[in-house]
């Protein structure tokens, strides 16, 4: 059973090492992601999982380690050889600094089928008491200046991911349109749509919700 859901974006910015002098322009993001996070210790969980999108399907243990190295940053979350993809490097990252352990870590494809989320949700959910914090970048191309360039059909559809989070409506998570957000460069549709199979009777609230490099950020925590 889903107990608790925190949902964060993942930019490697997010780490104030990384960014620098800019490290103050995500503090409102940083302390949003800090409260989602606590929500999750606060529902007292048999397990937090970590849900990402990367390139590739994979799981990986409560010891997997992660690097920002290829981001310009001699930082390690965890111990060992690092092998996780961004989104869960920084999950993790995001855990450590609330003290809290995932018991796993879930990379999904970021264009995989809507029904595998769906399945690798409802799975997670039934392994008892579960918390998901799930890694999930919106739309790149918001803006003129965004990755992906301006398109008027992002702010809907960044607006519609918001909306659902809001109020907790797995349903509407679930009917996200994958074409559609591979052509608006929705990095978290599919881990999304993890968190939409897991499902759950529970409440939302958005912390944050903004576009400071022209891409979608929010954070939103799910709490019973």
């Amino acid at each position: 059973m889903l107990v608790a859901a925190a949902v964060c974006p993942h930019p490697p910015l997010l780490v104030p090492e990384l960014a620098g002098a800019a490290a103050m322009e995500l503090d409102e993001l940083r302390a949003a992601c800090a409260a989602a996070v606590g929500a999750l210790r606060d529902a007292d969980p048999d397990a937090i999982v970590v849900v990402g999108g990367a390139d590739r399907a994979a799981a990986y243990g409560a010891d997997a380690a992660g690097s920002l190295a290829p981001w310009g940053l001699d930082l390690r979350t965890g111990q060992g050889e690092p092998v996780l993809p961004l989104s869960l490097s920084i999950g993790r990252w995001l855990l450590e600094r609330e003290h809290l352990t995932a018991s796993g870590f879930h990379s999904i494809s970021f264009d995989a089928a809507p029904a595998e989320c769906a399945a690798l949700g409802e799975r997670l959910a039934a392994t008892g008491r579960v918390a998901l914090l799930v890694m999930a970048d919106g739309s790149a191309c918001l803006t003129e200046k965004s990755p992906g360039y301006l398109d008027p059909r992002a702010q809907p559809y960044n607006t519609a991911i918001v909306e659902a989070l809001a109020r907790a409506e797995a349903p509407a998570l679930a009917e996200l349109d994958p074409g559609e957000a591979a052509g608006l460069w929705v990095a978290g549709r599919a881990a999304l749509q993890v968190l939409g199979g897991a499902g759950g009777s529970l409440n939302g609230q958005i912390l944050y919700e903004g576009a400071p490099y022209g891409v979608g950020y929010f954070v939103a925590r799910w709490t019973g």
